[in-house]
């Protein structure tokens, strides 16, 4: 390191945000996440003997993942080098790769690689790692925000142990406060500054487990509230106010969150809780989620789960999408309100839907079957000639506007796709189809 760096280097640190100086340095430093790296488990074990294996650190946002990485490379006798995925390539893990064998092969040190953002790499840039993972070239630490299951690499994943980590609880993120409000070394202790306990149970409510934006909150207060009388700073409730205007929610729509968030609103429409369904309805607005999104996803539980037992939930969610498009927020709330609501107090039935799964199901394994001559089109030239249409019967000049006739192809007469169930409006229908197929066949009689 020239004369340069180590002046960047220094000045970084006195200048990098509050949480990044707040980092710990040792595992005992770390707080929360016990389940992974409490004394008597694998993760703390094998850190204090340095004798790491490739992992992977999956979690939400602000709980821990660079810390621990941080921890290992303060921790490790071996080689530490980090990437970022947003903005490396290829050449970077090239020059990686080449340091970790030179080192290797003239020293046998071992050679650590965090990745972070490791859900950034795409397939082919993942692949180009396996191999030197494999052989121990590198031991790979990978961090993600994403389901690794899905973003990595499967063949990664095998030779990696993942490490879930959990949002931070209000207790732990009331110590990190306490850390930074009154720590002189790393923390902001050097600005005489005092917290209120209402301000700290504000921030650590509101921060929803992430503790680099209570820790924000906590350095913006700090930085911009001027001193009292007795010449400190007190970051009180109001000042807290300012400082997170908004409760975090943890949401991307892009991510594992916005997923199991839309999963969830539907499984409660479907389930008939209609306040299940208007929270997470809310949780997704709150959050900034497309109202088209949401409309869409109400639309195909009224098909799919109301379906026939009541066939008025998929106007009202078609009226509701509509509306929603010519409205916008913060009104399209009220109505997707009322449409997901509808539809969560809705008779249920998932008839129809499953007929068209077992009717493809059919067609799959049947292919593409004749149409019976009767049902084919009459009126094109030559189509009398061949017959098309000979022996129909028109369904209006019956009673009831019914007449038994075979409408399925020949190999597939007297199956059944769609059977009503006794739910809701579904129950007349069944009904209604059972009598007047019943009259039928006694007027034939």
């Amino acid at each position: 390191m020239d004369l340069f760096e180590y002046m960047r280097s220094t000045n970084q640190e006195k200048e990098s945000p509050l949480a990044a100086r707040l980092r710990p340095t040792t595992l005992d430093e770390v707080v929360g996440q016990q389940h992974i790296i409490g004394k008597d488990k694998l993760l703390y074990r094998a850190i204090q003997a340095d004798k790491l294996s490739s992992i992977i650190f999956y979690g939400p946002p602000g709980t821990g993942k660079t810390t621990l990485a941080k921890v290992i490379a303060n921790t490790t006798s071996a080689e530490f080098t980090q990437i970022n995925a947003t903005v490396a390539g290829k050449k970077d893990m090239e020059e990686v790769v080449e340091k970790a064998k030179n080192l290797s092969g003239m020293y046998g040190k071992r050679t650590i690689l965090f990745i972070d953002e490791i859900h950034r790499f795409n397939k082919g840039q993942q692949d180009y790692l396996l191999p030197f993972v494999e052989d121990g070239t590198l031991i790979l630490i990978g961090a993600t925000t994403e389901n690794p299951y899905f973003e990595v690499n499967g063949a990664l994943i095998s030779r990696s142990i993942v490490f879930e980590l959990q949002p931070l609880s209000k207790e732990d993120i009331k110590t990190l406060i306490t850390r930074a409000v009154y720590d002189k070394d790393k923390g902001m202790g050097g600005y005489d500054a005092v917290i209120d306990e209402e301000a700290m149970e504000f921030l650590a409510e509101l921060s929803g487990g992430d503790a680099r934006h209570a820790l924000n909150a906590v350095e913006l207060g700090v930085m911009t509230t001027n001193r009292s009388d007795d010449g400190k700073i007190h970051v009180t409730l109001e000042v807290a106010q300012e400082c997170i205007q908004k409760r975090v929610l943890r949401y991307d729509k892009t991510g594992d969150n916005h997923y199991d968030t839309i999963s969830a609103f539907i499984k409660s429409m479907r389930g008939s809780d209609p306040d299940a369904a208007v929270y997470y309805l809310s949780c997704m607005l709150y959050a900034g989620e497309s109202v088209t999104f949401i409309a869409r996803r109400i639309m195909i539980c009224a098909a799919e789960d109301v379906g026939n037992a009541d066939p008025m939930a998929l106007n009202v969610a078609v009226s509701a999408s509509l509306a929603v498009e010519r409205i916008g927020m913060p009104e399209a709330q009220i109505i997707l309100s009322q449409a997901a609501s509808y539809v969560a107090c809705a008779p249920k039935s998932n008839a129809a839907c499953e007929a068209v799964f077992a009717a493809a199901r059919e067609v799959e394994q049947s292919g593409n079957l004749p149409i019976p001559t009767h049902l084919q089109d009459a009126h094109y030239k030559g189509a009398a000639r061949l017959g098309h249409g000979t022996g129909y019967k028109y369904a209006h000049d019956y009673p009831n506007h019914y007449v038994e006739q075979q409408y399925l192809p020949d190999q597939l007469t007297g199956k059944r796709f769609y059977t009503p169930t006794g739910n809701g409006y579904e129950a007349k229908i069944r009904d209604y189809m059972k009598r007047i197929k019943e009259e039928a066949a006694h007027d034939e009689k």
